[in-house]
């Protein structure tokens, strides 16, 4: 994987499509866009039009988008009937790449997003962090600190992910060195609204906590086999968690229509068991 090879830039457009032979990619690891950012995306294609076209590959008898979902969902909204593509013929693990790529570059991902992202690159590219870094544009300092805020316990990270903490609150959370620890500082810090200095400043204090019986859960290793079977068959992304003493399954999706995929390839595998 290099550098030049995943470049997701701006590029003249091939041909126009119609906007309803396009589909977006079901891999898509980019899950929910912001609202606002769309409509106001959609408010500028009305005025200035789609200024970098999608990159799309051929798929059966309609096209799926390899890059630019983002700008097709805004096009929707537009009103546009067809849009300026760039067609191309890329295996699935280039599409994946690409499309992560693509959002690993956006502004707006929550930073565990980012570090997921680069998680799931790291692995399926057999890459160094180094190595990444060079691909995204970043130092290896900056790759290694977000993939960090992934070793925080799912309460805290599920916290980040939904803005109730920023990403400096929790690198300061990862100086405690047990999970209740950070998970108790967490808490402290939306309670209270501590800032990033005032986190690090209590920071030792939780580590020096006694661990209750409360220990880290370890996902059995047939509980991943089971995700894994899941992600293929469904081609989504699939959890699986142990909260509070109870397993669960959480299965991602983007909209309705995705959704509606989803539960076909369900009742599918139902109907073929029986």
């Amino acid at each position: 994987m290099g550098e030049a090879n995943y470049e997701v830039g701006a590029v003249k457009a091939d041909n126009t499509l119609k906007i309803d032979q396009i589909k977006p990619n079901p891999g898509q690891p980019r899950k929910n866009f912001d609202e606002t950012a769309l409509n106001e995306l959609a408010e500028s294609i009305k005025n200035n039009g789609i200024l970098q076209p999608l990159l799309v590959r051929k798929k059966g008898k309609t096209y799926e988008i390899v890059a630019g979902e983002r700008r097709y969902q805004a096009a929707k909204i537009a009103g546009l009937e067809e849009v300026p593509v760039v067609i191309r013929e890329i295996s699935d693990q280039e599409v994946f790449q690409l499309a992560l790529i693509e959002n690993l570059q956006r502004s707006d991902l929550t930073p565990i997003e980012e570090a997921q992202g680069y998680k799931q690159l790291i692995e399926q590219n057999g890459l160094t962090q180094e190595q990444l870094g060079k691909v995204l544009s970043k130092s290896r300092s900056a790759i290694t600190n977000t993939l960090r805020l992934l070793d925080l316990p799912n309460e805290v990270q599920d916290l980040i992910a939904n803005g109730k903490i920023t990403a400096g609150h929790a690198r300061a959370i990862l100086a405690v060195s047990n999970e209740e620890g950070r998970i108790k500082l967490a808490q402290k810090v939306i309670d209270e609204g501590l800032s990033v200095r005032q986190t690090e400043t209590l920071a030792p204090l939780f580590s020096d906590m006694k661990e209750t019986k409360r220990t880290r859960t370890v996902t059995p290793q047939s509980y991943k086999t089971a995700a894994r079977q899941l992600r293929l068959t469904l081609d989504a992304n699939v959890k699986v968690r142990q909260v509070r003493g109870k397993n669960k399954i959480e299965i991602e999706f983007k909209d309705e229509e995705d959704l509606e995929r989803l539960l076909s390839s369900i009742t599918h595998s139902v109907l073929e068991q029986e």
